[in-house]
């Protein structure tokens, strides 16, 4: 019955398609399928996994850090104190008279030290007066000129130079 038609026959020629022509998209099929396969964003899953692995290496990288902080300030105690027992054993082996020596010297300055915060406390005392006149001259200036405030601007110079002038002696004291 229908085993003529399964046979294939001698008479039957085969065909073979061959591509002359050029497949054509439609604009929109392959706008959907561009943004579907390159979303920028990743799906809510593959964010949490590489969340939990940015924190997990985070962690890590910073238990190695900590680590190694830890093994150098071992390391520079240990320096430190190796240090300190070298000077005490050779200021032991100096005698009384360079601990005498030596504490005159830290004496002295202690003295110069304190001199210096003594004239530094005069000479800022001196200057904070004035800084407190400019300052007291501006708020009063920007009281009487509160819808026009540009209109002190000599007051806001002058205490701009009191206060340079006041952190130039400062510095100056330590010198």
């Amino acid at each position: 019955m229908g085993a003529d038609q399964s046979k294939p026959s001698a008479e039957e020629e085969k065909v073979v398609y061959s591509d002359q022509g050029s497949v054509n998209f439609s604009a929109d099929l392959l706008s959907h399928l561009s943004n579907t396969s390159s979303s920028p964003h990743p799906t809510a899953e593959r964010q949490e996994t590489l969340d939990a692995h940015i924190r997990s290496r985070i962690s890590a990288e910073l238990q190695r850090l900590q680590t190694e902080e830890e093994s150098v300030r071992a390391e520079i105690e240990q320096t430190l104190e190796k240090e300190n027992l070298d000077r005490e054993a050779a200021s032991a082996e100096g005698g009384t008279e360079v601990h005498s020596e030596i504490l005159a010297r830290d004496m002295e300055e202690l003295r110069s030290k304190v001199d210096r915060f003594e004239s530094g406390r005069a000479m800022r005392g001196e200057g904070r007066e004035e800084v407190k006149g400019m300052q007291q001259a501006l708020v009063q200036c920007y009281k009487t000129n509160a819808s026009r405030p540009l209109d002190c601007w000599r007051e806001v110079e002058d205490f701009k130079a009191s206060v340079a002038k006041l952190e130039e002696k400062y510095i100056q004291s330590f010198h």
